[in-house]
């Protein structure tokens, strides 16, 4: 080979490489744009100012390991890539169609992800409480007052609903609704309806409950039971204990939902659910977002994944007069700022303790229950 024929070899050595890091890199950066681009309208940002919570405050009912407000600086970084801490407004629709446009929301929960810990706390938010929900006066004369679960209904575009026109519909009026009442900043939403829960945890091959009692008339058999879809929604919706056992019942199926996607054979499986489940949810999380999601589940201990409720002995059954349906509706009278005093305790991370439960995944103290 002549110095000349070297010379253009390696000039078109060198240009290949270009070339091939140029594509690669192209490919890379429209893999990113996808990956961060979220699957929906993201949440309005918040025009209430969240009321300040005394830095030593501690409740006067409710779980015995409720900590004094204390600011802890992390000292690992975040897990994932994610960030330090995460809330996630996670909502269950009543709607039996396929879409999103009716429904009220039958589960709204906030889900805690702390990077750093870490851990997974979730808080329920009972559907009975009579709020002030935003935008909805010029629509109903005047009422701003209803349900808590009408907000989401309220925010969805179905026919003689859409009370406001942002884009996050109905997750994002429930969002300010909480934020409003209660002081919930969250960071994401993830809405499933019934239909589509039911294909996820057939999609998964159903999940493993341990039951402490007969669900359904005997069905569900008491000890161990193999749901699939419509039995775990069936768990989920069961109330025949009182309207807080129901949140229980859900605790059941979700530890049980956690831990089967985070098993060996089905972990690696998530990414193709994701995408056979793209368009039948409502969401503004990216598939960026969802991978740290799944990352951070098989992170987790199981110990530390908690899921709680406000104690039962704050609320008190009793009925208020709905101008909207002109009659008396069943809600729960609390004290909303206790609760605020409970929402700023638990997106500080101070309340609840993860690291102290010892209760099953099938039953609760003091309103708490733990995955096992």
């Amino acid at each position: 080979m002549t110095k000349t024929q070297k010379i253009i070899t390696a000039f078109l050595a060198v240009t290949a490489c270009v070339l091939v890091s140029l594509v690669g890199y192209i490919g890379w950066q429209t893999y990113q744009d996808w990956a961060g681009q979220p699957l929906g309208a993201a949440l309005p940002t918040s025009p209430y100012t969240p009321i300040g919570m005394p830095a030593t405050w501690t409740a006067t009912t409710g779980p015995a390991n409720l900590r004094p407000f204390i600011n802890s600086t992390p000292t690992r970084p975040p897990l994932c890539g994610g960030p330090k801490v995460m809330n996630i407004l996670a909502i269950g629709s009543d709607t039996r169609s396929t879409g999103y446009t009716w429904g009220l929301s039958d589960v709204m929960r906030v889900v805690r992800l702390d990077f750093t810990k870490p851990s997974i706390t979730v808080l329920d938010f009972p559907r009975d409480l009579w709020v002030k929900i935003p935008y909805i006066s010029d629509n109903l004369n005047g009422q701003d007052h209803e349900k808590l679960n009408q907000a989401y209904l309220y925010g969805n575009p179905g026919d003689g609903f859409h009370y406001w026109d942002n884009p996050s519909a109905g997750p994002g009026l429930l969002a300010l609704t909480l934020d409003l009442n209660f002081g919930v900043k969250v960071d994401h939403y993830l809405a499933v309806n019934m239909q589509t829960f039911v294909k996820m945890v057939d999609a998964v091959g159903g999940v493993d409950v341990k039951l402490d009692q007969n669900y359904g008339g005997g069905h569900l058999q008491r000890g161990n039971e193999h749901l699939n879809g419509t039995e775990a929604l069936a768990l989920a919706r069961n109330r025949t204990e009182g309207v807080f056992s129901r949140g229980s019942n859900q605790d059941i199926v979700l530890c049980a939902l956690q831990k089967k996607l985070t098993s060996p054979d089905v972990i690696t499986e998530i990414p193709s659910l994701i995408q056979s489940f793209q368009g039948s949810v409502q969401t503004d999380l990216s598939p960026a977002i969802m991978s740290q999601l799944a990352c951070l589940a098989t992170q987790v201990p199981r110990k530390n994944i908690g899921l709680y409720s406000f104690p039962e002995n704050l609320f008190t059954g009793t009925r208020i007069y709905d101008p909207v349906f002109k009659k008396d509706v069943f809600i729960w009278d609390v004290d909303f700022m206790i609760l605020r005093n409970y929402v700023a305790q638990f997106q500080s991370g101070s309340w609840p303790d993860t690291g102290s439960g010892t209760s099953t995944s099938s039953g609760s103290s003091q309103g708490a229950s733990f995955c096992q």
